[in-house]
């Protein structure tokens, strides 16, 4: 029987807090970024490992041991975006600050208002616009390719933003809840060979970005002043401000939510 002092105890409990804490502070580093996804798929490769291993399944065995030897390369090329950010903010004190949080049923409300405002006003003139906002997967690389705002959203902010002939105009706006964190962001352009070759470069961004992750694209054209909306890796075109009101409602809140949150934006607009 090991018997262990005072000492001991205190050291050993003190390791293992300090180690879950680091753990804990890391997964809320990741959280609600694209490696989270990523680090899924490592931890299949691990089950399949484990499994193949108890079952004594020889070839997959095999097969997932090889995968494990070229592992740490995998890994360090993989989440290189995540670990520069990590460093970066390791040297910045920020490490271990990131905060997070769900968005509410009034603050979802009036996002939708102050974009679908601002699209309306821009479609009415044709100013071409591309608006991206954040869901469950971070969109930090991409923050980081434009202008830094951190601004709360309004449809004001929005269009001058997008006004022709603006520093700003060129790029995508992204969105982090009602929060607006950055201008003139390079997105990334889709491939797919089906894509109408009528759309241009604002429109293949929009459906660029919604095939890597499931943020949102609400895209206004300056050749016809129609507005496209995009998720998922589809487009719906030609959309109305109540037709564009309701799909950032569903997508933005659960489905149950929806419905309420809809009918009360349109009772809105019309009685002010």
């Amino acid at each position: 029987m090991i018997s262990m002092d005072y000492g001991d105890l205190l050291r050993y409990g003190t390791d293992i807090l300090l180690v879950t804490y680091v753990i804990y502070k890391l997964i809320m580093l990741i959280r609600g970024t694209r490696a989270v996804q990523l680090l899924k798929g490592v931890m299949l490769i691990i089950i399949t490992w484990l499994l193949s291993k108890y079952f004594q399944l020889t070839t997959l065995h095999w097969l997932m041991s090889q995968a494990f030897t070229f592992g740490v390369l995998a890994v360090v090329i993989i989440f290189q975006p995540e670990l520069r950010r990590a460093l970066e903010q390791l040297g910045r004190g920020k490490l271990f600050s990131r905060s997070s949080g769900t968005q509410d049923e009034d603050s979802v409300s009036r996002l939708v208002q102050e974009v679908c405002k601002s699209v309306t006003y821009m479609a009415k003139r044709r100013i071409g616009a591309l608006i991206v906002i954040e869901r469950e997967t971070g969109l930090n690389d991409y923050v980081e390719t434009g202008i830094g705002i951190n601004g709360r959203v309004s449809s004001e902010l929005l269009i001058n933003i997008f006004i022709p002939n603006t520093p700003l105009h060129d790029g995508a706006v992204i969105m982090r809840k009602d929060v607006i964190l950055a201008a003139a962001c390079y997105l990334p352009l889709s491939e797919n060979n089906s894509i109408s070759k009528e759309l241009g470069t604002r429109h293949r961004a929009a459906i660029g970005l919604s095939e890597v992750s499931d943020g949102l694209s609400i895209i206004v054209s300056e050749e016809t002043g129609q507005v496209s909306f995009a998720a998922n890796g589809d487009m719906n075109r030609n959309l109305t401000e109540a037709q564009l009101a309701e799909m950032l409602t569903e997508k933005l809140q659960p489905l149950s939510k929806g419905k309420s949150m809809s009918s009360r934006w349109q009772w809105r607009r019309k009685h002010g």
